[in-house]
């Protein structure tokens, strides 16, 4: 499995400032991030979906999503960022077994070619280049600190919108009217 150290040798000959960030507690997912003392609005998770029927072309069949911590992010949005035909979360044993990453702590870095990465544009607005964001390294005790540009980079995610659809009227409804009956 991957893990703190594997993340900070890469970064490491990238000569990326960042920092493995040891948290006082441990965590079961990347929810439990701001819990641990990192600030809720810097904190991400990436979520791993399952896809079928891709209209662009894409060299597997898993998205790694970056969303904020404690965002809501439903398929339909993923689906149509992937240009997909169907999508759904990805069972833990298959991202354990694809990305080499304890399911619930998946870091967007170091994931096989074959897994295609997106983010929320709406982190990318938010965030500056110079802020640190924190995700989580594939283990529960350790948190990696990284400016937000250097995460980018290094994750080659896609900027995309990932808000919910909504539809841009209600359904037209057919009603039966009845004729008025004459009255004389």
């Amino acid at each position: 499995m991957k893990d703190a150290l594997a993340i900070h040798r890469v970064l490491l000959e990238r000569e990326t400032l960042h920092e493995i960030v040891r948290l006082p507690s441990a965590i079961t997912n990347a929810e439990d991030l701001p819990g641990a003392g990192l600030p809720a609005k810097n904190c991400l998770a990436t979520r791993v979906y399952a896809f079928t029927g891709a209209e662009t072309r894409t060299s597997g069949y898993l998205a790694a999503v970056i969303v904020s911590v404690g965002s809501v992010i439903g398929t339909e949005p993923v689906r149509l960022a992937l240009g997909a035909r169907a999508v759904r979360p990805a069972t833990a044993d298959l991202v354990n077994t694809v990305t080499d990453f304890a399911a619930n702590l998946v870091c967007p870095l170091l994931l096989p070619e074959s897994v295609t990465v997106l983010i929320d544009r709406r982190i990318v607005h938010r965030l500056s280049g110079d802020d640190v964001i924190y995700t989580p390294t594939g283990e529960n005790c350790t948190a990696l600190g990284i400016r937000a540009a250097d995460f980018y980079a290094a994750s080659g995610a896609r900027p995309v919108d990932l808000r919910p659809v909504m539809t841009t009227g209600e359904p037209v409804t057919q009603r039966y009217h009845r004729p008025r009956r004459a009255t004389w």
